[in-house]
């Protein structure tokens, strides 16, 4: 097994050049079968970690998404990216004191979200918890990738110049590499990646975008959040119906 210091640091290296793709495992078993394709880091999914509790995104407490990540780290020798949601806590105190329990578990990133519920939090806050998270990292002496996320177009705020401000913003508090989910279409993508100096991660699912776009206009890293969750379920869904109905398991 790699240890944890040789996967932070191949995780690292990962964002210096290139564009890769960083899949989202949900358990023990996809996060396995991911490892075996060749993948060279995986990343949680706060909403597929939530389904296999039975629950819905965003309700599953810090201490299931600790033991979760936990988990994760132990049945694969990739780098993990944390899913860390808003860092569960409203200030930067208490964001800086998750993290450092995050960092814990093994994690070589972990991203921290602008928002609460559907509301993004005031742009000085949101800076000086990114701020906090930062300073939690250096204090471990742990090399962890600080992942700054800008929520806005999630919550249906489409403003693509006040998105890029709050993830400009976030680099300078000392994210590593940010991130603005729900951005789909490649031009927009392209303006985030040209005015950031940092390495931008993006997400396909929703688009018929692939990593290869993504790459032509220089983002870093490409996700897929809970889509790989999301498509296993409903195949199984769709394999129970028809074992309900005719009996049969398809062919």
């Amino acid at each position: 097994m790699a240890t944890l210091s040789e996967r932070r640091a191949a995780f690292r290296a990962l964002h210096r050049s290139g564009c890769f793709a960083i899949p989202n495992p949900w358990d023990g078993g996809s996060a396995i079968r991911l490892a075996k394709l060749g993948f060279g880091a995986l990343a949680s999914t706060s909403a597929g970690a939530a389904w296999a509790l039975g629950k819905a995104d965003g309700d599953m407490t810090l201490e299931e998404v600790l033991d979760h990540l936990r988990f994760l780290v132990g049945v694969t020798d990739l780098p993990i990216n944390a899913d860390f949601e808003a860092g569960f806590a409203d200030s930067p105190d208490g964001v800086a004191t998750n993290v450092t329990r995050c960092i814990g578990t093994g994690v070589a990133g972990l991203s921290i979200e602008d928002r609460t519920g559907r509301t993004l939090y005031d742009f000085d806050l949101a800076v000086e918890r990114m701020r906090a998270a930062r300073a939690a990292i250096d204090r471990s002496g742990e090399d962890v990738m600080l992942v700054g996320r800008c929520e806005a177009f999630l919550v249906g705020q489409t403003d693509l110049a006040a998105t890029i401000a709050r993830l400009k913003a976030y680099g300078e508090a000392g994210a590593d590499c940010v991130y603005a989910p729900g951005i789909r279409d490649l031009a927009s993508i392209a303006r985030v990646v040209e005015a950031l100096d940092k390495p931008v991660n993006a997400n396909i699912s929703g688009t018929t975008l692939s990593v290869q776009d993504m790459a032509s206009v220089g983002v870093r890293r490409v996700s897929v959040g809970g889509a790989l969750a999301r498509a296993t379920y409903v195949a199984f869904e769709g394999i129970a119906e028809a074992l309900k109905t005719t009996g049969k398991l398809p062919s």
